[in-house]
């Protein structure tokens, strides 16, 4: 926080505390539930704004998929990851794929374009939700009869 000109607080050490503790892309009211059971002082409007200045000093990212809801990650100025988002239930699962980097790289400097930041979201339906929907007794998966 220090580094970013942040100041240091205690409840915004337990936030980013917590936030360094999840794996997750977690919500306000996640967060806030977690760091509640470190301080149950902490209201939602200081994990609202905290997050906010956090996403503004570049340590935290803000990521919203599509159902509604603003979900926070950690920044890392070293690593890049794009997401897969479940459709049916939600789950988000990180990858990792240089293909996809250098394909871009190579279509923005086909086109003379400077890229400063992107993001990749596919949305779909994840591995175990598509096996549930396959084995669902009466259903009849399309092309197959």
């Amino acid at each position: 926080m220090e580094k970013r000109g942040l100041r240091s607080t205690g409840q915004r050490r337990v936030i980013i505390d917590k936030l360094f503790e999840t794996s997750e892309h977690v919500t306000i009211d996640q967060l806030l539930e977690a760091v509640r059971a470190v301080d149950p002082r902490v209201g939602y409007a200081t994990v609202y704004r905290t997050m906010k200045l956090f996403a503004e000093g570049g340590l935290v990212h803000e990521r919203k998929f599509g159902d509604g809801f603003t979900r926070y990650e950690l920044a890392d100025e070293h690593a890049h990851h794009d997401h897969l988002i479940c459709l049916s239930c939600g789950k988000i699962t990180e990858f990792e794929e240089p293909a996809i980097e250098a394909l871009q790289e190579r279509i923005a400097a086909r086109y003379g374009f400077l890229v400063q930041d992107h993001k990749h979201e596919l949305y779909g339906t994840c591995a175990e939700c598509h096996k549930k929907q396959e084995v669902k007794p009466g259903r009849v998966r399309a092309g197959h009869r």
